[in-house]
């Protein structure tokens, strides 16, 4: 299984794009969630992820840092059934939320040519928490990070029978989640901005958390690999031995603060 970060950013980014990543396996490729817009697009061709290969989507929430750029990939992957440059089906994931502003705005928005492929090429599918499905032909299960800002919705995925991937969105880890969490190979973690710049940055106003305190979490919850997301790009060409620095402090596993299109054999 491949890991590949689109983007690393958070929603007010201009550095780096939006955070989204990609899942890869046998040829096949697991989208979560999109950015805000077209540059997904421009980020899948960069890491050489064939759209082709894209039946499987996620979105975490509503955000539209999150959301808008599935707009696109719905555009181009009609655009691909249209001319037989796409095979099979697409599925999107998401809570009750989240698919029915997309569906709405996938209708309101786009083409006949494409909205013909709602419902039967294309498929909205709804999950509830601690909800079951196979994506890459592993078992993945979503669950309820529960925010306190807006429903948002992570994942757990058993990769090779094995190991496990948790991704907690982009809200600082519950404990409500353990069950998910612990005992997690892979544990990815919003990391707003580094602990020694919470006044600059302020996270707490925003729901998000810093470095420090992502670290200290997966350090209690004994993560062996932490990738840290989701940040600040005041200082985007320093991001990683800044990050690094300061987490290193606190946790001492094996701690990934990647760049856009950085990847991961996990």
């Amino acid at each position: 299984m491949k890991l590949t970060m689109l983007g690393t950013g958070m929603a007010m980014v201009t550095k780096c794009y939006n955070t989204c990543f990609a899942l890869q396996q046998e040829g096949e490729t697991f989208l979560i969630d999109g950015g805000g817009g077209n540059t997904i697009l421009k980020q899948l061709e960069d890491a050489q992820i064939d759209w082709r290969s894209i039946h499987h989507i996620f979105i975490t929430h509503k955000h539209i840092d999150h959301i808008m750029g599935i707009v696109w990939m719905i555009r181009r992957i009609g655009q691909g059934m249209n001319k037989g440059d796409y095979r099979g089906e697409l599925t999107i994931y998401g809570h009750d939320e989240v698919i029915g502003i997309l569906k709405n705005m996938v209708m309101t928005l786009l083409q006949g040519k494409i909205t013909k492929h709602v419902d039967t090429e294309i498929h909205f599918q709804t999950v509830s928490d601690n909800e079951q499905c196979e994506i890459l032909g592993c078992p993945v299960t979503f669950f309820d990070i529960h925010s306190t800002k807006d429903k948002q919705y992570g994942f757990s995925m058993c990769y090779d029978g094995v190991h496990r991937l948790t991704c907690c969105g982009d809200e600082p880890y519950n404990d409500c989640n353990s069950q998910y969490v612990k005992g997690s190979t892979w544990l990815m973690l919003e990391a707003f901005c580094m602990y020694g710049e919470a006044d600059i940055f302020k996270p707490y106003e925003k729901h998000h958390t810093t470095v420090k305190e992502a670290c200290e979490q997966a350090q209690m919850l004994q993560i062996p690999n932490l990738i840290l997301y989701h940040t600040e790009d005041s200082h985007i060409a320093q991001r990683k031995d800044m990050y690094s620095a300061e987490g290193k402090a606190y946790y001492q596993g094996n701690l990934c603060v990647p760049d856009d299109l950085e990847s991961y054999e996990l």
